[in-house]
């Protein structure tokens, strides 16, 4: 094998081994409805597998997931995608 193609392989192995380890939601805990004038949302909090925690919010009969508690700029049609994007 040349030496070039050997650094190729264990540049994919670090970095496959490296998202292995990545911090992950652990936990997903409802903490209450909020009725802010006529804005309707659910406040979650992640536990993530690095100890960190963090808020989530869900708007429209849960079907759009959102960074923060209230927010609505970063948000995702999955509460799973949007958990894991507060993780990393």
């Amino acid at each position: 094998m040349t030496t070039a193609r050997k650094l190729v392989l264990a540049a994919a192995a670090i970095t496959i081994s490296a998202g292995a380890f990545a911090s992950k939601p652990t936990s997903i805990k409802h903490v209450e409805d909020v009725v802010d004038g006529e804005n309707i949302y659910s406040h979650y909090v992640v536990k993530c597998s690095n100890g960190k925690t963090a808020d989530i919010s869900a708007w429209d009969n849960r079907k759009k997931w959102c960074i923060g508690k209230g927010g609505k700029d970063e948000c995702t049609k999955k509460q799973i995608k949007t958990a894991k994007k507060v993780c990393r």
